[in-house]
């Protein structure tokens, strides 16, 4: 009876052992297990793919419930877009014009800004255009725009750089007498040294309106500044235009002073017919 009892005892020791699946050493080859751990191997992976799946699931509604807000929140930035794009009078259309021009703006003013400061002077025209490009379109509503506000303001900070550093390259002169070296801006700007072309001579009356009013009337001993030599830019070709428009107006009333001083000569002397 005691043997009896001792089996039984020792069967309830060994079957819980016996029923523990065998450890499997994690450096131990594929090739080399018995079918025992290979069977428990197998178990460890596919509770590991078991749980990886579980976290993917989880991710997955994580993500299906994140692209539904997502959703809702371009539905709701689209209708305001669109209350505003009502405000401004403007459509999508107008607004990726808008950003397309803005766009080439910007890109070519970046282009200018990696010259060379030796390279800046031909290009200043171009930048005058951009410029006024830009400042034209600073007057419509969608530069009111987010999206466009700030932008606007970066690219007229970087042409002001690029100006800046054009007119570091700017030299200057002292202008003589008319006497000895019949110094006018024509003349000056004639000189081999300065542009040898005298029709460039806008280009010094812009740069010195501060002491200079009149084009005609320079002093020796003026310190003139000399921009780096390249084509007349719109600022200095509507100087040009509007100097000698008022040399034409000029040259009409003194003609039409003449005349009439001549006529009142000869009414006063009787010889008029």
């Amino acid at each position: 009876m005691k043997k009896f009892i001792l089996m039984i005892a020792l069967a309830l020791v060994v079957t819980p052992a016996l029923a523990q699946p065998p450890m499997v050493d994690p450096n131990k080859r594929d090739e080399d297990l018995t079918k025992a751990e290979a069977e428990v191997r197998i178990t460890e992976w596919q509770n590991k793919v078991n749980a990886m799946q579980s976290e993917l699931d989880g991710l997955t509604n994580e993500t299906n419930q994140l692209n539904t807000q997502m959703a809702q929140l371009m539905n709701d930035v689209k209708k305001c877009n669109d209350d505003i794009y009502a405000l401004l009078g403007a459509t999508e259309q107008s607004v990726r014009d808008f950003r397309e021009r803005l766009g080439r703006i910007e890109s070519r003013v970046r282009e200018i800004s990696r010259m060379s400061d030796d390279q800046l002077g031909p290009v200043m025209p171009e930048v005058d255009q951009l410029e006024g490009q830009l400042n034209a379109m600073r007057r419509e509503k969608l530069a009111l725009l987010p999206e466009f506000y700030n932008k606007i303001i970066d690219i007229a900070r970087e042409i002001n750089a690029i100006r800046t550093r054009a007119k570091g390259n700017t030299s200057t002169y002292t202008v003589g007498t008319w006497a000895k070296d019949r110094d006018c801006l024509w003349n000056i700007a004639g000189k081999e040294s300065i542009y040898n072309d005298p029709m460039m001579w806008p280009k010094i009356y812009v740069a010195n309106t501060d002491q200079i009013r009149n084009p005609d009337l320079i002093y020796p001993g003026q310190v003139l500044k000399v921009p780096p030599s390249g084509p007349k830019s719109d600022e200095e070709l509507r100087a040009e235009r509007l100097y000698y428009r008022r040399k034409r107006m000029a040259t009409r009333r003194v003609s039409t002073e003449r005349a009439q001083q001549v006529e009142q000569q000869e009414a006063g002397s009787g010889n008029k017919k």
